[in-house]
């Protein structure tokens, strides 16, 4: 599964699977996003990166469709899959008991349609280890099947919550080698992380969340050069918290 490109030089431009135009949100009087806009491209992944409390999981059920903005849009490509998004949330813990295979079967009986639990599995690397039980799974085994879950119904938008919190640098590139393999499939690919290496690496495209607004997006190579910037970490630090303690919006490519 493992592939060898530099993913800062491939094409990221391409249509947008998912559009968000001035979207807002927040609980009860706590504005949680304000004005956000971004697109996710087909054939890329797109690293959400920003610190605890920035929206980015918020954001991440908005773009899935689990929760309704107070203002704005999302706008998904139509598309004659049986499920337009497949969102894998940061919480997900599959059915202990259960085979690899039988809990994608599982999820498969809700969706009309897709490939059978055999392809999903072999598009995340876990053919090998179907007849394995969920509680047998190493932590990263259990976060590829959760890829795997968020693939049933063949979706063309993938929106994942922090899919390799916790995982040693090996499992998190592997991770990340999937994602990227089912984005060069033609799938647009959201990615929460907090992992910036593996984002440096992994992802074609990145946007900084802080605060609720967007503060930089765009492909990651021209994210830096705009920002003046030699690394994510560097261009983190510039577009969260500047000397005195507030924020510094540049670079926006929604």
């Amino acid at each position: 599964m493992t592939r060898t490109h530099d993913t800062h030089d491939r094409p990221t431009e391409s249509t947008p699977t998912v559009t968000v135009t001035g979207l807002d949100d927040g609980y009860g009087d706590l504005c949680v996003l304000d004005d956000v806009s971004l697109s996710v491209p087909t054939d890329a992944v797109t690293a959400l990166v920003g610190p605890n409390g920035s929206g980015k999981s918020t954001l991440l059920r908005l773009v899935a469709g689990v929760r309704t903005p107070r203002d704005g849009t999302v706008s998904v490509a139509e598309t004659d899959a049986p499920r337009p998004v497949g969102y894998l949330p940061q919480s997900l813990r599959p059915r202990e008991g259960f085979s690899v295979r039988r809990t994608i079967e599982t999820y498969a009986a809700l969706v009309d349609g897709g490939p059978d639990a055999d392809a999903v599995l072999s598009r995340v690397g876990l053919d090998g280890v179907a007849e394995a039980t969920v509680e047998t799974l190493s932590g990263g085994m259990r976060r590829l099947l959760g890829v795997a879950i968020a693939l049933v119904g063949d979706p063309p938008v993938l929106v994942l919550d922090e899919p390799t919190s916790g995982l040693d640098p090996a499992m998190t590139a592997r991770v990340f080698d999937v994602l990227g393999d089912l984005a060069t499939a033609g799938r647009g690919v959201l990615v929460a992380s907090h992992d910036l290496d593996a984002v440096s690496t992994g992802a074609d495209r990145v946007v900084l969340l802080d605060r609720g607004t967007v503060q930089a997006a765009g492909p990651t190579a021209t994210v830096l050069a705009d920002l003046d910037v030699r690394s994510l970490t560097d261009a983190f630090e510039t577009t969260v918290t500047d000397a005195g303690g507030g924020t510094v919006r540049r670079g926006v490519d929604p």
